[in-house]
C-alpha cells in the first residue's frame, strides 16, 4: 500500500515538474538591442504641432512566449537624465524641477501586471512610475514579426504605444498664452520600437 502510494506521489512530482520545464522552455528570454530600438515621445507646443523627444538611456526584463505569442515578463526603467528633444535648453530645463526633477527622481520604470492578445494585437498593462507616481497605463502592442539575422541571431522586434496625462505624474509646469491656450499640452504620446535578440 505505502509502495503504491509512494510511486503515485513520485509519478506526480515528475509530471508537474515536466510541466514547469515545458512551460520555461517557451518563455525566452529578449535581449533588447539599442541599436535598432527608441523609447520616444511627443507632445503638443503652442497647441499646433508635436514636438518629439525620445530617452537614450533604458533597459529592460523582457520573457516572451514564442508559441503563445504572449510576454511572460516586461519590466522596464529609463533613465530621466537621458531625455532628449535636440535643443540643450529645452533639454534642461524638462531635467528641472519643474518637470522630471532628474536628481530627486533619475528613474522612470514600467513594471508588468497583465499581457492580453486578441487576434494580432497586443495590450501590455502594468505599473507605470513617473515623478514619483505610480499609475496603471496599457500599451497597444504591434508584434513586428521574428527573423533570422545573417549572423544566426533571431529577432524579434514590437511597437508599443500608449497614452498618458503627464499632470497624473505631477509634471505640471505650463505658461498661458496671451492667444489662449497654454504653451505645453497635457497629453503624452509613448512610442516604443524594439528589436531584441532571442537569447
Amino acid at each position: 500500500m505505502l509502495n503504491r502510494l509512494s510511486k503515485k506521489f513520485n509519478a506526480v512530482v515528475f509530471a508537474t515538474l515536466f510541466l514547469v520545464g515545458a512551460v520555461g522552455l517557451n518563455g525566452a528570454v529578449l535581449k533588447v538591442d539599442k541599436s535598432h530600438s527608441e523609447v520616444g515621445f511627443s507632445i503638443k507646443h503652442l497647441m499646433i504641432t508635436n514636438v518629439n523627444g525620445n530617452f537614450s538611456d533604458y533597459d529592460a526584463d523582457i520573457v516572451y512566449n514564442v508559441e503563445s505569442k504572449k510576454f511572460e515578463k516586461f519590466d522596464a526603467s529609463v533613465m530621466t537624465k537621458s531625455i532628449n528633444t535636440g535643443i540643450e535648453k529645452r533639454d534642461n530645463h524638462l531635467r528641472s524641477a519643474d518637470f522630471f526633477e532628474v536628481e530627486k527622481y533619475p528613474k522612470m520604470t514600467f513594471t508588468m501586471n497583465s499581457y492580453t492578445l486578441d487576434e494580432d494585437e497586443g495590450k501590455l498593462t502594468g505599473d507605470l512610475t513617473i515623478h514619483g507616481i505610480t499609475k496603471k497605463v496599457t500599451f497597444k502592442v504591434e508584434n513586428n514579426g521574428m527573423i533570422k539575422d545573417p549572423w544566426g541571431n533571431t529577432r524579434t522586434a514590437f511597437t508599443l504605444e500608449a497614452k498618458i496625462n503627464r499632470k497624473d505624474f505631477g509634471l505640471n509646469w505650463n505658461k498661458a498664452l496671451e492667444a489662449g491656450g497654454v504653451l505645453v499640452g497635457d497629453k503624452v504620446k509613448i512610442t516604443v520600437e524594439i528589436e531584441a535578440i532571442v537569447q
